[in-house]
């Protein structure tokens, strides 16, 4: 399911027009975006928590050259599911 099929499944579920499903999820984006920025966690009780992971610097290797290369210490976004939605999968 792609981001537009998304939003016309959540428009015909909640009633909602596809702008308006569009923008809110737009805003969603934004806002989780802002706050991980910030360097705050977003739970949503009973789904997930988005939170950003910090990743050390490392030696990688360039596949072409076979030479080690210094790989920079990087924040990443990431997701962990909730126990309890994990639940309805198994």
């Amino acid at each position: 399911m792609n981001k537009g099929e998304l939003i016309k499944a959540i428009a015909e579920k909640t009633g909602l027009t596809i702008k308006e499903v569009d923008a809110t999820m737009e805003a969603f984006i934004e806002v989780v975006t802002l706050a991980l920025q910030k360097g705050a966690k977003v739970a949503i009780n009973g789904f997930g928590t988005y939170e950003l992971k910090q990743k050390a610097a490392r030696t990688g290797i360039n596949p072409q050259t076979k030479q080690p290369v210094k790989i920079a210490a990087s924040k990443v976004p990431a997701f962990k599911i909730s126990k309890v939605w994990k639940a309805k999968f198994n």
